[in-house]
């Protein structure tokens, strides 16, 4: 008996190791693969990390000639109306086309040796200016109501930031988060290129928001006139020094969406691009977190409504004697 138990002492803890050994490439794998299809549908849910290349949205592709994919409410409406403006103007020249090419046949001199001496024509003349006015309102009606939600102003709980246009670069200020601003500049070519980025596109720190969240976007300038444009969330609004213009913006999908700076602004104006990074709200929260002096919400407005401090006896102020004063007071 003492012989067998201590073979069985040998040869117990050998199958132990063999039992992790054996467990462990299979809980690697399935940790791995949710993180994978995570990965494909939405950013991390712990923590910021900045998003990869993998999630470029908005940005210029080579040969294009349509306007840029739309991810912002406004966008999609502004999209299908361009779309169906193409189809009417493409309607309108190749019916004056047939018109013309009709005109060459039937009244040529061969065809048509004594011309007529026709002046007016009452139907023809109700037709070519009605049709024009109706044209003309059936694309007004559709084009103010873009206009008007183009500069509906943002709700009481918009998400403000602040964009500064600098010479030749841009800082993005979250007053409502603390009032820390972020300074981006143009990442430098090769390393875009060795991170997978666009060059002349990608920033060493991007303008990072919240998605489906409305957000007010308010734009200055410190030097020179600029222009803050996102062709892919059809947004453009100048940056003009001494004022604060403002605009709502929404943004339907997390991923990375690429702008220029569009007024000539100087010598350096075509290297002061945008990259706007949205992401989900607890991974934008995450973010501000992060930043210096970054709140978040209640813990703003906590910050805001703490007791004033008060000095005491040596000199020295503390929370605990403001909130004494204050009770005593309400005592008297």
């Amino acid at each position: 008996m003492i012989l067998w138990a201590a073979i069985a002492l040998l040869v117990a803890p050998q199958a132990a190791f063999a039992q992790d050994q054996a467990e462990a490439p299979a809980a690697e794998a399935a940790a791995a693969e949710p993180a994978t299809a995570a990965s494909d549908a939405t950013p991390a849910a712990a923590g910021y990390e900045p998003l990869g290349p993998e999630w470029i949205k908005g940005q210029p592709t080579p040969g294009g000639w349509d306007v840029q994919p739309q991810f912002s409410p406004i966008g999609d409406t502004a999209s299908g109306l361009h779309v169906g403006l193409m189809w009417v103007m493409g309607i309108i020249c190749l019916f004056v086309l047939a018109l013309l090419l009709w005109v060459i046949v039937r009244y040529r001199r061969g065809a048509n040796p004594t011309p007529s001496k026709t002046t007016h024509n009452t139907f023809i003349e109700v037709v070519w200016t009605l049709v024009p006015v109706l044209i003309l309102v059936g694309i007004a009606i559709p084009s103010i109501s873009l206009l008007t939600d183009q500069y509906q102003s943002p709700p009481k709980d918009a998400v403000t930031i602040k964009v500064t246009g600098y010479q030749w670069y841009w800082g993005y200020g979250y007053p409502d988060n603390g009032g820390f601003e972020v300074i981006s500049n143009m990442m430098p070519e090769d390393e875009a290129k060795a991170k997978g980025l666009p060059a002349l596109l990608e920033v060493d720190n991007r303008m990072v928001v919240p998605v489906d969240t409305p957000l007010r976007i308010q734009t200055t300038a410190a030097d020179v006139i600029h222009s803050f444009a996102v062709p892919s969330l059809w947004f453009k609004i100048d940056a003009v020094p001494g004022r604060l213009n403002e605009r709502l913006l929404t943004i339907d999908e997390p991923g990375i969406y690429y702008g220029q700076c569009s007024e000539l602004c100087g010598a350096r104006h075509g290297y002061m691009p945008i990259a706007v990074e949205a992401l989900p709200r607890d991974q934008w929260e995450a973010w501000v977190r992060s930043q210096p002096g970054g709140t978040v919400g209640d813990e703003a407005e906590a910050e805001a409504a703490a007791p004033a401090p008060v000095a005491d006896e040596g000199g020295e102020a503390t929370a605990e004697d403001a909130d004494g004063t204050d009770a005593a007071a309400e005592t008297n």
